[in-house]
C-alpha cells in the first residue's frame, strides 16, 4: 500500500490506459477521482475499484473545457480534502497525413492535449505543493523515424513533454515531482489501430523487443503507482518510454 493516504485524479480513465492506472493507484491505497466524457464508463471504472475495496469517485468532464476542469480540481477537494496526484491521461488523436489533416482536427489535438495538461497543472499546483506527482503521458509515435501520418499526434505530444519538463524545474522547488510516459499497451485505441491498419500494427508490433504489447494496469498502472511513490523520490523532469524497449529517446 505506497500510496496509503494519496489521492489522485485521473483523466480518461473510464477505458483503456487511464482506466489501467487508475486501477493500480486504488490498490496501492489511494483515493481516485476518475474523470473522462462519458459516465457510465467512468462508473464501471468506479465500481471495480469500489469491489476490490478501494475508494472512488466518477466526475463527467470534457478536458477541453475550462470550467469543467476546475470544477473537477474543486470536486476532488470537497471529497477528499486535497490532491495528491495528477495524471494527465485523456487526449484526442489527430492523425492522417498534413495534406488530409484540417486545422479543425488539430485544434481539437492541442485542446484535449497540451492546453487541457496545462490547464489542469495549474490548477492542481496550489494542491501538490508539499509532495505532490505529475504523470503526464505523450506517445511512442513521436519518436517514429518516418512521422507520415503521424505529424500531428506526434507534435501535441511532444508539446505536452515540453510543458512537463518546464513544471518539472520550476515546481520541483514547492516539492512537486513532474514526469512523463510514453506507453504502448493493449488499449482501445491500440486495438481499433490494429484493426484499420493491421499490416502497419504488425511491423510495428515486430520492432518491440520484448514482442509484446503492455498491459494497461499490469505494465502502465504498475510503473506509474512505482512513479509516484517514494521509491521514486528523485525522479524529476524524466520522460520514460514503458514500451518494452521499442522507442530509443537518445
Amino acid at each position: 500500500m505506497r500510496l496509503q493516504g494519496k489521492v489522485a485524479l485521473v483523466t480518461g480513465a473510464g477505458q483503456g490506459v487511464g482506466q489501467g492506472i487508475a486501477y493500480a493507484l486504488a490498490t496501492e491505497g489511494a483515493k481516485l477521482v476518475v474523470t473522462g466524457r462519458t459516465l457510465a464508463k467512468l462508473d464501471a471504472t468506479v465500481a471495480e475499484i469500489m469491489r476490490r475495496g478501494g475508494t472512488a469517485l466518477a466526475v463527467a468532464c470534457d478536458v477541453r473545457d475550462a470550467q469543467a476542469l476546475e470544477a473537477v480540481v474543486a470536486r476532488t477537494g470537497q471529497a477528499y480534502g486535497g490532491l495528491n496526484i495528477l495524471v494527465n491521461n485523456a487526449q484526442e488523436v489527430p492523425l492522417g497525413t498534413l495534406a488530409q489533416l484540417d486545422e479543425a482536427a488539430l485544434a481539437v489535438g492541442w485542446e484535449s492535449g497540451p492546453l487541457a495538461t496545462f490547464r489542469l497543472m495549474k490548477l492542481a499546483y496550489p494542491h501538490l505543493k508539499g509532495g505532490g506527482n505529475i504523470v503526464n503521458l505523450a506517445s511512442p509515435a513521436a519518436m517514429r523515424w518516418d512521422a507520415s501520418g503521424y505529424g500531428a499526434y506526434g507534435a501535441v505530444k511532444e508539446a505536452i513533454r515540453q510543458l512537463s519538463r518546464a513544471a518539472a524545474c520550476e515546481w520541483a522547488k514547492d516539492g512537486i515531482r513532474t514526469n512523463v510516459i510514453l506507453p504502448l499497451a493493449d488499449s482501445p485505441a491500440m486495438a481499433g489501430w490494429t484493426r484499420e491498419r493491421p499490416d502497419e500494427a504488425a511491423a510495428f508490433i515486430a520492432t518491440v523487443p520484448m514482442q509484446r504489447v503492455g498491459a494497461c494496469e499490469a505494465d502502465i498502472g504498475r510503473f506509474v503507482v512505482t512513479l509516484c511513490s517514494d521509491d521514486c523520490a528523485y525522479i524529476n523532469g524524466q520522460s520514460i518510454a514503458v514500451d518494452g524497449g521499442q522507442a530509443f529517446l537518445g
